[in-house]
């Protein structure tokens, strides 16, 4: 299936409205879904036998910056059997308190389970309906989220020093 031809299918399965937003300037080919829908596709790609996205590579979490008022989340889809891939996008606005939430699809895809806690961990994106949704990178009683934008490095973690020199001369230590 091309691309088109899979924007195609899930318009017409689940309605014209289901698809925000296509990007097709880089492969694979994404589309953009609520996070309200986000089950729904994931469901009917992996469920039809004309798609059968079985494999879900990665889920990625993205902050578009302190000036932006939402992350992404984003899905590495395959068909192995049919050898077609898609993306899926889905922007979550910011909340003024408390993480972003978006639906599980570890009942779908089981590799999910590692990917949502990892971007749990890293991003502070909460994924209602995961069955263990804690931190599996850092310790327990880390604070805050390292990959956002926002994020400040401690000093020190449990008397440990954690913080590391980003000066220029520090890097040109490491050239030798």
């Amino acid at each position: 299936m091309t691309f088109d031809s899979i924007v195609s299918f899930i318009q017409q399965e689940l309605g014209t409205e289901i698809v925000l937003d296509q990007k097709v300037d880089h492969h694979p080919g994404t589309i953009y879904v609520s996070a309200e829908n986000l089950v729904a596709v994931c469901d009917l790609l992996w469920r039809s036998e004309a798609t059968y996205f079985d494999f879900l590579s990665c889920i990625s979490g993205i902050d578009h910056g302190t000036d932006s008022n939402y992350f992404e989340v984003n899905y590495q889809l395959n068909s192995l059997p049919h050898g077609h891939q898609l993306a899926i996008s889905v922007l979550l606005e910011k909340p003024s308190e408390g993480l972003p939430t978006i639906p599980t699809v570890s009942y779908i895809w089981k590799t999910a389970l590692w990917h949502e806690r990892e971007t749990y961990d890293l991003m502070g994106i909460n994924f209602l309906g995961h069955p263990d949704m804690r931190r599996i990178l850092l310790p327990a009683d880390w604070k805050g989220h390292p990959l956002r934008k926002d994020a400040i490095n401690p000093e020190y973690y449990h008397g440990i020093k954690v913080a590391y020199d980003r000066s220029e001369e520090a890097a040109k230590s490491w050239e030798g």
